[in-house]
């Protein structure tokens, strides 16, 4: 009984020295705090949105006047079609960002422009537009011009030479001095003439009174049966279309037909019997 209590009691003290604690029970290791303040790959990231930008991608963006020569001359000379007014040439190097008034070759070209006016006694440069305009009277007395020679002006155009073009155009048009051609989608003005017979009674060219107007408008084409009918009616004969001539087939370029063989004829009648003339002729030779 002693060995067994023995035994027992050496027993009992291993399984108090043996650690059986698993890896699933033990208190996970402590962690840096950057790394407890990001998340874990077990929980779900959330997207962070991009910020929309109205950024046209297609279009290379607008970095100012370069280095080149020639695209500073375009800057330059465009801004001064734009402002309408003469400028000093070192206001304008300012605005556009150009070395107009040090580059030597720049200020060259831009003087050697043909839309570029200098004034020597000013010192100012300005655009030369196609038409100098810059009242109504002056507008008029233009349109009157171009009408003479036998055609009209663009109001465009007008309208680059003098912003007030337009408004000018449709007063000038209110009170009869020109005619107006507008389009048909939008009904914006196009060209204008001059209206050499204004509406009055001394001189004639009286506007058509409303009744002529919606009786002309009203009246209406009849189809191409009732026209021949009451074309016939009337001892009227309807003209003939001009007839189109068809043409004959086209030969595809390229390819070439086979030459066409064409069968001889015979006409040395007289020789039939003595040679046959089917066959080419040979020379008897001479001995």
């Amino acid at each position: 009984m002693a060995s067994l209590a023995r035994d027992a009691a050496l027993f009992t003290n291993a399984l108090h020295r043996q650690d059986y604690t698993s890896w699933h029970s033990q208190p996970p290791p402590l962690q840096p705090p950057q790394a407890a303040a990001e998340p874990s790959d077990s929980q779900p990231k959330s997207k962070k949105k991009r910020p929309k930008a109205n950024v046209v991608y297609s279009q290379p963006a607008d970095t100012g006047t370069g280095t080149n020569v020639n695209t500073q001359l375009v800057y330059a000379v465009n801004h001064l079609k734009s402002n309408g007014n003469p400028m000093r040439l070192q206001d304008l190097a300012i605005i556009t960002s150009t070395p107009l008034d040090t580059d030597k070759v720049l200020l060259e070209k831009f003087r050697a422009h043909d839309r570029v006016v200098h004034d020597p006694k000013t010192d100012l440069y300005s655009y030369r537009h196609d038409y100098n305009v810059r009242n109504k009277a002056a507008l008029l007395t233009e349109i009157q011009r171009q009408t003479r020679k036998g055609g009209g002006l663009s109001v465009r155009t007008l309208k680059e030479s003098w912003k007030e073009a337009p408004q000018a155009v449709e007063e000038l048009e209110k009170e009869g001095d020109v005619y107006v051609t507008r389009t048909l989608k939008d009904g914006q003005m196009r060209m204008v003439f001059w209206n050499e017979i204004k509406a009055d009674e001394e001189n004639g060219g009286m506007p058509v009174e409303k009744e002529f107007n919606d009786l002309w408008h009203g009246l209406t084409v009849p189809n191409d049966v009732d026209l021949l009918k009451q074309l016939a009616s009337e001892g009227l004969q309807a003209t003939a279309a001009e007839t189109l001539v068809p043409k004959g087939p086209t030969k595809k370029k390229g390819k070439k037909s086979a030459p066409r063989q064409r069968q001889v004829r015979i006409t040395n009648t007289h020789l039939k019997g003595q040679i046959d003339l089917s066959r080419d002729y040979v020379a008897p030779s001479l001995k």
